[in-house]
């Protein structure tokens, strides 16, 4: 009898620690779970509040952007293709909307940059704009593009040639009657070329916090808060 109760108590006891092994795994694994579900309700709430707060908002086609120039342009110094940076000047509302806020950084391209010659081509800059960063992004940009345009000197080249033609006939004249005067027109008519040539470029320089207008040729998207 005493065996039988001693093997009797053994068995309860190995029925005891069998039950309490298996309630702490389950209880670590109940604790183990909890933390990752925990986790993957905080990353659905981030993503839902970030669409939340954006929305798409599609600018159209012939919309307006003011912006200033943040750097100088002079048509004797850049060329096609060069870039240029530039900032909206006033925001733009679509909507109630502001899709390019004033500030905003704009990048911009030469198109095309032709130096003044000195006796003819005259001088030009075109310019359009490339992108907008807003938000930490960036979107591309295609509008119209703003040109500038030297003055025609053709005017005062004439001026000047015609000028030093009449010096010269009139100095001629009086060193040497109407040949000496025929003489000295030609002389002067070279003399007024050359200072034609010396004086006759008229580059175009475009300073900084020029404002310049330019507009969408294409629609763009953009995400701003909602």
């Amino acid at each position: 009898m005493p065996n039988s109760k001693v093997r009797g108590s053994m068995a309860l006891s190995a029925i005891l620690a069998a039950t309490l092994t298996v309630t702490g795994c389950k209880s670590n694994s109940t604790d183990a779970a909890q933390p990752a579900s925990n986790d993957s309700s905080k990353s659905g709430g981030i993503l839902t509040k970030l669409f939340e707060t954006t929305k798409a908002i599609t600018v159209p086609a012939g919309t307006a952007i003011n912006v200033v120039l943040d750097q100088s342009l002079a048509s004797n110094q850049s060329r096609s293709g060069d870039e240029f940076e530039a900032s909206v000047a006033a925001p733009v509302v679509i909507d109630g909307k502001t899709v390019f806020p004033k500030g905003a950084r704009v990048r911009g391209r030469v198109v095309e940059a032709r130096e003044s010659g000195r006796l003819s081509h005259v001088a030009q800059l075109r310019l359009a704009l490339r992108s907008v960063e807003m938000g930490g992004k960036t979107y591309e940009l295609a509008t119209s593009s703003v040109s500038r345009t030297g003055g025609n000197h053709n005017k005062r080249n004439l001026e000047l040639i015609g000028g030093g033609t009449g010096a010269g006939a009139l100095i001629g004249g009086i060193a040497g009657g109407g040949k000496g005067a025929l003489i000295g027109a030609a002389v002067g008519a070279g003399a007024g070329t050359a200072t034609a040539a010396a004086t006759g470029k008229k580059d175009i320089v475009i300073p900084a916090e020029t404002p310049l207008r330019f507009k969408l040729m294409q629609p763009v998207t953009v995400q701003v808060r909602s």
